[in-house]
């Protein structure tokens, strides 16, 4: 059985892209072990971003061997076009962009409907104010912390701002969206983004470099 929407407490969650991509099962077994309840996967279509990863079928391939909540987050400039097949393959919650012009409030109902979580993500160079008017329709909330498109980028210090009136936002209007944080997030930014309010961290790069994934998970949510 799949891992279930896990609310209230805080998450680390490893993002694939920043594994073996010539061994991925490997990848998302050291997530596995690691004892995180998510895994990230990045879509990236050459276009909204620019760089290339997986399609739905890979998604697909890793969910037979996988129990994890699948976090899709789609990086594309027609997100509408793909939504579907991804959930199909066995996304858990999928998270569109506020930036690419296209219905987004009817995406992220027809997601709901198609029996997947839905979030809404966000650049570091996006008015955080784009997103208030989809905040009563979503899980997530994904404040991108670096530039989107490659890992290993250093964390910017400003998004946290954003990240500060997500937090407020859902606060003062009762609502139960988590607050996710993407880029350059290791054991030193964690606390900074977990203090600014995000409850939901992903870590790529830095997670994979570790020699001890168990460890690094653990010490992370202290």
């Amino acid at each position: 059985m799949k891992k279930q929407w896990t609310s209230g407490n805080d998450l680390v969650v490893p993002s694939i892209l920043a594994g073996d991509h010539s061994r991925l099962a490997e990848s998302l077994s050291k997530i596995e072990k690691s004892g995180a309840e998510w895994v990230h996967i990045d879509i990236m279509d050459g276009h909204f971003v620019p760089n290339f990863t997986f399609g739905p079928q890979t998604v697909a391939n890793l969910r037979l061997s996988s129990e994890l909540f699948f976090d899709v987050h789609l990086m594309l400039d027609e997100p509408e076009r793909y939504a579907s097949a991804f959930i199909d393959a066995g996304a858990d919650l999928v998270t569109i962009h506020v930036e690419p012009e296209i219905d987004t409030g009817r995406l992220l109902k027809e997601i709901r409907e198609k029996g997947s979580r839905c979030g809404i993500a966000l650049n570091p160079g996006t008015d955080v104010q784009s997103v208030f008017p989809f905040l009563d329709q979503v899980d997530l909330v994904l404040q991108m912390t670096v530039n989107p498109g490659f890992g290993g980028q250093p964390f910017i210090h400003e998004t946290m701002d954003s990240v500060s009136e997500l937090k407020k936002f859902r606060d003062q209007n009762t609502l139960r969206y988590r607050i996710e944080v993407d880029g350059g997030i290791g054991r030193e930014t964690i606390k900074i983004a977990n203090q600014a309010g995000a409850d939901t961290l992903v870590s790529g790069s830095s997670f994979f470099k570790d020699s001890d994934p168990v460890e690094y998970v653990q010490q992370l949510l202290k």
